[in-house]
């Protein structure tokens, strides 16, 4: 069975003189953490799913009340890892992204702070001007890919590229040669369509960048009905003036059974 829990995400600034709470929260403000939440928890495995989170917003600063998270989310995990420092290598790379964001957004303003904590402040992390979260080292390698997803659009007056959702929803634009894209026959709009691309991929967080096409990937033939009928057909007609096959094919074999 799984189990769930809850985790507290808590923004403290001061606009206009103002701290910024439930009473007084530019809008911007709100939109943008409200985003930064749903990103840190879903990551990039993206274990924990948003729909089914429910979200209060507690009394004094501006606190986001997350319940609903399953124990067995990255999540925790990634969160008992930040208790030791220097440990931005070890979680889930988008929610070192965003820690490394919250970071550089408080360094702009001296009062802003973003606090994480569980209900019984087991868990904390906190985030401010004084921090120094050191974002860990990428390398990318340059490989070769087969993606699927549907196709979006294709082409363009200057660099032609082809939008492509995944089946996770994510969009890749890939680059294609113009000549390559003429050359297609078939109607790809709106398919789903397998592309063997050539890609830079970061080894840590498996993000890809700088996508270019080698070639589509011919579908597997389909049954055709109409086409097979035609076959039965023309078989029926062929043998229509034999009237016992078995017969037929006995004395072809010169009568051995």
């Amino acid at each position: 069975m799984t189990h769930s829990t809850a985790l507290h995400f808590i923004f403290r600034d001061r606009v206009n003189s103002i701290d910024v709470g439930p009473q007084y929260v530019p809008l911007d403000y709100l939109g943008e953490f409200q985003k930064d939440v749903a990103d840190f928890l879903r990551g990039s495995t993206r274990d924990v799913d948003t729909a089914k989170i429910a979200i209060s917003i507690e009394s004094g600063s501006l606190q986001f009340a997350a319940t609903g998270i399953p124990k067995t989310a990255t999540l925790w995990s990634d969160l008992r890892a930040l208790q030791s420092p220097n440990s931005l290598h070890r979680i889930d790379p988008r929610r070192a992204e965003m820690l490394v964001f919250w970071q550089e957004e408080s360094r702009k303003s001296p009062h802003r702070v973003y606090l994480l904590q569980d209900p019984a402040s087991s868990l904390k992390i906190v985030v401010d001007s004084t921090t120094n979260f050191t974002p860990p080292d990428d390398t990318w390698v340059t490989v070769e890919k087969y993606v699927e997803g549907t196709i979006l659009s294709w082409g363009g007056k200057g660099r032609a590229t082809i939008r492509i959702e995944r089946a996770d929803g994510r969009l890749l634009v890939v680059e294609a040669s113009k000549e390559m894209l003429q050359q297609e026959v078939e109607n790809r709009l709106y398919k789903t369509a397998t592309l063997n691309i050539s890609v830079e991929e970061n080894l840590r967080t498996g993000e890809l960048k700088n996508p270019k096409l080698k070639a589509f990937v011919p579908s597997p033939s389909a049954y055709d009905e109409a086409e097979f009928q035609k076959m039965v057909d023309k078989g029926t007609r062929a043998w229509a003036d034999v009237p016992d096959i078995t017969e037929w094919l006995e004395n072809l074999r010169g009568g051995v059974r």
